[in-house]
């Protein structure tokens, strides 16, 4: 006699935002919040706390997803990094953050 179990697979909750981010479930955290969470050694049951609007298995959900398709995650974290600091240079010149400092302190 044999026993057969159907199990339901599942995507990972991950949405993108408007600015072409992803976002876990209907959160506002970031994948990059969660796994900068993740590889600085928290474990899920820490990120759970650290990020209360998650759910446990959606935090072990998409930890699972990105050990099973690291190079594409890393890719897009990597992107994501070099847009942050290109919009982070184009603002700095942009409003000229350089003296910013020295300009506010003059003023006292």
């Amino acid at each position: 006699m044999s026993i057969q179990i159907e199990f339901k697979v599942s995507a990972p909750p991950f949405r993108w935002d408007e600015a072409g981010g992803i976002r876990i479930g209907q959160s506002r955290v970031t994948l990059d919040s969660l796994l900068a969470a993740y590889h600085s050694g928290s474990t899920p049951e820490e990120i759970a706390v650290q990020y209360s609007v998650l759910h446990l298995e959606d935090i072990y959900s998409a930890i699972a997803y990105y050990l099973s398709h690291r190079q594409e995650i890393d890719s897009y974290l990597e992107q994501r990094h070099r847009k942050s600091q290109q919009q982070r240079s184009e603002f700095g010149k942009q409003y000229n953050l350089a003296n910013l400092r020295h300009r506010l302190l003059d003023r006292y």
